[in-house]
């Protein structure tokens, strides 16, 4: 039995039968490769999110301990000021002696 296909050709109703079947099977091949396609994507940004994961993690460490450096600097440099302070009194105490020495 012959069929006129859309493109105005004649083809044998078995051919077109065949033509859908290797077409078919070569759709599912291809959906095959874009399902590993995925799968490839998906695992590649497991792998990044892991990756950034533990970078954060890192990162995070390296904040911790920096922000305790800077606390221990901090409290390093009110002690500096508060001895600066000390010392500034001390100075100015000793220049009233001597002024009053010299009168």
């Amino acid at each position: 039995m012959r069929e006129r296909g859309t493109s105005g050709t004649v083809h044998h109703k078995n051919s077109l039968v065949q033509y859908r079947r290797d077409r078919g099977v070569m759709k599912s091949a291809e959906d095959i490769d874009q399902f590993q396609l995925l799968e490839e994507k998906i695992d590649h940004l497991i792998e990044w999110i892991t990756t950034l994961r533990r970078e954060k993690e890192s990162l995070a460490e390296k904040v911790q301990i920096q922000e305790e450096k800077m606390a221990d600097l901090t409290v390093q440099l009110e002690s500096l000021k508060a001895g600066r302070d000390r010392a500034k009194q001390r100075i100015v105490s000793l220049l009233e002696k001597i002024e009053q020495v010299e009168i």
